[in-house]
């Protein structure tokens, strides 16, 4: 089992959409940054890569690339599940929360869900997503930006025990094989 854990953090701008979880939300400003500035993916993508030993979104998607100029956070995030999936990792579940004074989430949260797991290819119900303000403290409480923090369990067939059913490879201990 591998636990990783991602953060990220912008800046409230006029002229950008908020683009959270992959959804529009109706807002009088966005998130700046080099992609769609979506916090929130950009923090699970990070959690997800660290949890791999797989470095982080910078390493992946370098901003200094113009490549990803715009580019839809969901489309970094499916490249981000594929390369897990390639290294032969598992997703656990995900955790993770939005910290924003402003606008309200929570009409958002099921489909930022069912978005993330559709790019991950795993189910909805490994997905968990709150929403939280600092009560007016911060950065994020007086509305200059927003910030998301997750934290994910990864597996993978080469860090469990292999079920004593199907045999085990003798590889590890307690096998019944060794």
């Amino acid at each position: 089992m591998r636990v990783g854990m991602g953060y990220d953090v912008h800046k409230l701008t006029e002229n950008r959409k908020l683009v959270l979880g992959g959804v529009e939300i109706p807002y009088e400003k966005g998130l700046l940054g080099h992609s769609d500035a979506d916090v929130l993916l950009h923090a699970v993508m990070d959690a997800l890569l660290g949890a791999a030993a797989l470095g982080d979104i910078g390493k992946h998607f370098p901003d200094s690339d113009p490549a990803y100029e715009g580019i839809s956070s969901m489309v970094l995030l499916e490249k981000t599940g594929a390369l897990l999936t390639q290294k032969g990792f598992f997703i656990e579940n995900i955790d993770a929360t939005i910290i924003a004074q402003a606008p309200r989430m929570r009409p958002y949260i099921d489909t930022m869900r069912e978005n993330i797991a559709n790019a991950l290819g795993t189910d909805a119900e490994c997905v968990n997503i709150k929403a939280t303000t600092e009560e007016g403290l911060g950065f994020t409480g007086s509305g200059e930006g927003i910030s998301a923090q997750a934290v994910c369990l990864l597996t993978s067939p080469l860090d469990m025990p292999f079920r004593q059913a199907e045999g085990g490879c003798g590889s590890c201990n307690g096998c019944p094989k060794k």
